[in-house]
């Protein structure tokens, strides 16, 4: 019997569904290797920002950022993310699955007295790592219904590749010079800039604390006129980076 062979263009289809993957396994990798040691100029959330300020018509706006080295901004500042944010930051591999349990039951309570109230929900509890939030912020965008669940697999991917090529240091140095803090203000110097008219190195405890309460609603809560609930979370985040250990926990980190 004569063979069937497959038409000149289903060949090539069958080609390129093998090859673009493999194209974006092998540049996502060489990505992340390179930003171990060369510190990004942008993330892709800043280049967002500054689109749809054009995209409104706001062409004078530009975004605050300015890169420090981790050693150039004041330790109160890592140490204050990781307290608000991610205090298993040192333990885990990227994804912290017992806070994302917690995170769970919490939202479910919360969800289901809302409903007997007849009420909105008020907050909802997350559960992303540092590590997350940095691969999300770093090379992906925000989204919403399909692009979102896209997204969130390209950070796990993301997230897994930080993991392992970068040292937890450069992680908490990268998430720190590129979360926003404020409209358009992104990473620990332009924030210590904005708010408090000082250099990273010079942030206080209570100063980075306030800054670590405003995420992840930088636009919402004020970190130079903070409401009552960024002044519980200042107190809040303290008192846990009293409990860490203060600058002993940066150092083990190396």
């Amino acid at each position: 019997m004569n063979e069937v062979v497959a038409p000149p263009r289903r060949r090539r289809w069958r080609t390129w569904l093998w090859k673009v993957p493999l194209a974006f396994v092998v540049f996502s990798v060489l990505q992340v290797l390179v930003l171990r040691f060369i510190d990004p100029p942008f993330s892709m959330f800043m280049a967002a920002r500054q689109l749809d300020a054009a995209m409104d018509g706001d062409f004078k706006f530009r975004i605050a950022h300015d890169w420090r080295d981790l050693d150039k901004i004041s330790p109160n500042l890592p140490l204050a993310l990781v307290a608000s944010e991610d205090q298993n930051f040192a333990k885990h591999n990227g994804f912290d699955f017992a806070a994302i349990e917690k995170a769970q039951a919490h939202n479910e309570k919360m969800i289901e007295r809302a409903e007997k109230r007849g009420k909105p929900v008020r907050r909802l509890r997350g559960a992303s790592t540092i590590s997350q939030q940095t691969a999300k912020n770093l090379f992906l965008w925000q989204g919403s219904g399909v692009t979102r669940w896209a997204r969130k697999g390209l950070e796990v991917w993301y997230t897994a590749l930080i993991e392992v090529l970068w040292p937890k240091r450069r992680i908490i140095e990268v998430y720190a010079n590129i979360a926003e803090f404020g409209d358009g203000i992104y990473g620990a110097q332009a924030a210590a800039r904005s708010f408090f008219r000082k250099d990273a190195s010079n942030l206080s405890a209570v100063e980075a604390a306030r800054l670590a309460a405003v995420l992840p609603s930088p636009k919402r809560y004020n970190a130079a006129r903070p409401g009552p609930y960024v002044q519980r979370r200042t107190n809040a985040i303290q008192r846990q980076m009293r409990y860490m250990g203060g600058d002993a926990y940066l150092r083990s980190l190396d």
